[in-house]
């Protein structure tokens, strides 16, 4: 059996068609490949890799930003319950290994800005690239494709792994 990686998927509730399609296949690819994934459990991007999760007998996890349940989709495997509103997104990039962002608005630049601060990579599709300023920082990669975005995913999660996570907190210069 693989080895099981978590792996955070990004992006906005309401995009364009194309990325519904992108986030499907996104899902889909990271259950045949055992990976554990993270989400924010609502709609948009996050429904649509929930449900290639489910589709592909994987298992997803969303971090809901409210206090009761009801808000999730209904393709995730567990849902967690924060009542801390966008804060939530700082919980999906901790327990993320590596971060897949796909199109997005302005909550997923805030979990791509924490994800790059706390040293871990981001793939985007068409997402906004941000540039890391320390040494210990994560880096951005672009992918042109879902596959490209998942193979990516876990080789940037195996090299956390297999580095050590240190605290991101105490940066080096």
């Amino acid at each position: 059996m693989k080895e099981n990686y978590y792996i955070g998927v990004l992006g906005g509730a309401n995009p364009p068609e194309k990325f519904l399609k992108i986030a499907y296949e996104v899902g889909e690819l990271l259950a045949k490949n055992n990976v554990t994934v993270l989400c924010g459990g609502l709609s948009g991007v996050m429904k649509e890799v929930s449900k290639g999760v489910k589709d592909s007998g994987g298992v997803v996890i969303g971090i809901l930003p409210g206090y009761g349940r009801g808000e999730e989709n209904q393709y995730l495997s567990y849902s967690i319950t924060t009542g801390i509103g966008y804060a939530r997104n700082f919980l999906i990039v901790r327990a993320a290994e590596s971060l897949i962002a796909i199109d997005g608005s302005n909550g997923t630049i805030s979990e791509e800005s924490f994800a790059i601060s706390e040293g871990k990579d981001v793939i985007g599709i068409e997402s906004l690239e941000l540039t890391p300023t320390r040494k210990r920082e994560g880096k951005y990669f672009k992918a042109k494709n879902a596959k490209e975005a998942v193979d990516l995913a876990i080789e940037s999660a195996k090299n956390l792994r297999e580095r050590g996570f240190k605290d991101p907190l105490i940066f080096d210069s």
